[in-house]
C-alpha cells in the first residue's frame, strides 16, 4: 500500500525574507510492506533533493529463542492437548445425545409408549443432565460409559415409539 501526500513547508530563512513567495513543495510517500516495515521517502520539488527513511517496529516481537521455546513447549504438551480434546469430544457427544433425546421426548411422544416407559425415558434424561453437571472434567471412558448406559435405556423405547 502506498500513500502519497503533498505538503507545503517553509524554511526558517525563507520566512524571514518573504513567506508568500518562498514556499517549497514536497512529495512524501509512505509505503508499508507485509512485514509492517514503513518506508518513507520525501522529495522537494524545486531542488529535486530526496531523502528516505525505513522505520521498523522490533518492540513486542519474539526473538528466535523465544519462538523455539514456544515450539518446544507445544511439542511437549501435544499429548496433553490431544487427551483434553478427546475428553471434550466425548463430553460433547454425550451432551448432544442427551439434548437430542430430550427433544424427542418433548416433540414426538408416540401413542405406543406406556406411562412407565415415558417416565423411565424422562428420568434417564434428567439423571444424565445431572451427571453432566457434576462431571464437567470426567475421563473419556466415563463419558463413553454414560453414553452406553443412556443408549441402552433410550434405544428400545425410541424403537417402540416409532413402530
Amino acid at each position: 500500500m502506498t500513500t502519497r501526500l503533498q505538503c507545503r513547508s517553509q524554511s526558517t530563512k525563507a520566512r524571514e525574507l518573504d513567506p508568500k513567495t518562498t514556499t517549497s513543495s514536497y512529495i512524501v510517500c509512505f509505503d508499508i510492506d507485509a512485514n509492517g516495515i514503513l518506508n518513507v521517502s520525501a522529495e522537494e520539488k524545486t531542488t529535486g533533493s530526496q531523502n528516505k527513511i525505513t522505520i521498523t517496529n522490533n518492540n513486542g516481537r519474539l526473538s528466535k529463542d523465544q519462538i523455539e521455546k514456544m515450539v518446544g513447549d507445544a511439542e511437549r504438551y501435544k499429548y496433553e492437548d490431544e487427551e483434553y480434546k478427546k475428553k471434550a469430544d466425548a463430553r460433547k457427544a454425550l451432551e448432544d445425545y442427551v439434548y437430542n433425546m430430550r427433544n424427542i421426548i418433548r416433540d414426538a411422544i408416540g401413542p405406543n409408549l406406556s406411562a412407565a416407559e415415558k417416565k423411565k425415558f424422562e428420568d434417564a434424561i434428567v439423571e444424565a443432565f445431572q451427571w453432566l453437571e457434576g462431571n464437567k472434567f470426567g475421563e473419556v471412558h466415563e463419558f463413553e460409559d454414560k453414553m452406553m448406559d443412556l443408549e441402552s435405556i433410550c434405544k428400545p423405547i425410541i424403537t417402540k415409539m416409532y413402530q
